[in-house]
């Protein structure tokens, strides 16, 4: 039997109170796996980092399996097949589809997708060609549902799904305007992304700086944040307004809910606020992994990463992503990328 080494996990060593910390995991060591019939052992190239990990680490389930203490935290992954028992898969082969926050991980192959080379950097595909694209593509598509001349508002715009779900009601001829954290965020969003305005959310006065943004009101609503910020967005609704409730990353960390909004408004304007889970709709990402990879390749589907270095760090990357410290969707280099 081929000894293929060692394999570094992070585990959930206790349950965060308020915004995780790192000596809240801990790294262990064991013999990389090998591969039983029909599965897959990859070396982790690249670890996605994204915000509905801290609901994987309450006590409580939500809409997934709780993490258990210790238990390997889990993420989607980009890696490189170096053992397999299956024949769809072959050593060299890079794929997507394997979880953990781990050097190594042995996967079953009907769970793994197979990425071609040079279709794009293998990154994309846990950003823009991956889950947080599909995300976006979902939520505008399905819920928000934008048309020409219509207001389009994004939280989160420079982040991985927000950029991206405004790109797309973009090209479907809405006014596009993102709600982001910053100057230079800003920035980016309009001169980068061609957003028509770009709020900074740290503003004094948001609502104002909204409602100068957008003067006609608000008819799609792509969520991400919540807080003070929906508050902000939900005070300029239009009438049949649609709200896709992507998530709510400003009271991720918080350890008792704070009181919800008063949405009778909702009945007299007729709105729609529907909340969405973009794994419940694996066709989705396969339609829009096609649609989306010829238009990275020309340059035309703008994306942005921010990149950490290491396993060891992807604890503090994600207390980062919780805080908005980072810009782009953000990512673990775990092992060297050789395609």
């Amino acid at each position: 039997m081929t000894n293929l080494g060692l394999r570094r996990s992070v585990v959930l060593q206790r349950r965060p109170r308020g915004e995780p910390v790192a000596d809240d995991f801990a790294i262990q060591e064991d013999a990389v796996p090998t591969a039983g019939p029909g599965e897959v052992v990859t070396r982790t190239i690249w670890l996605s980092i994204d915000p509905y990990m801290r609901g994987r680490l309450r006590e409580e389930q939500t809409y997934a399996v709780a993490i258990q203490i210790g238990e390997v935290m889990t993420g989607e992954t980009v890696g490189e097949v170096i053992a397999s028992a299956h024949p769809d898969f072959a050593p060299g082969d890079f794929v997507a589809g394997a979880r953990g926050w781990q050097t190594h991980s042995v996967t079953q192959g009907d769970r793994l997708v197979k990425i071609p080379k040079s279709a794009a950097p293998l990154s994309a595909y846990l950003g823009v060609l991956g889950m947080t694209g599909a995300t976006a593509y979902a939520g505008v598509t399905e819920i928000c549902k934008p048309k020409a001349g219509e207001t389009f508002v994004v939280s989160a715009a420079s982040g991985a799904v927000g950029s991206v779900a405004g790109q797309i009601a973009k090209r479907a001829g809405a006014r596009v305007v993102g709600i982001a954290g910053g100057p230079d965020k800003c920035l980016w969003v309009q001169d980068s992304l061609g957003f028509d305005d770009c709020v900074d959310h740290r503003n004094l006065d948001l609502r104002r700086e909204l409602l100068a943004a957008c003067p006609n009101g608000i008819d799609c609503y792509f969520e991400n944040v919540g807080g003070a910020v929906q508050a902000a967005v939900f005070d300029q609704l239009n009438p049949l307004a649609r709200v896709a409730m992507c998530g709510m990353v400003s009271q991720y960390n918080e350890q008792t809910m704070p009181p919800g909004p008063n949405l009778g408004f909702v009945v007299g304007k007729r709105i729609l606020i529907q909340g969405f889970i973009v794994s419940e709709r694996p066709a989705r990402m396969t339609e829009w992994r096609a649609m989306a990879e010829p238009l990275v390749a020309d340059g035309s589907l703008v994306y942005r990463e921010d990149v950490i270095d290491g396993l060891e760090n992807a604890p503090d990357a994600l207390t980062g992503i919780l805080t908005g410290r980072n810009f782009g969707k953000l990512l673990v280099r775990v092992a060297a990328d050789h395609s």
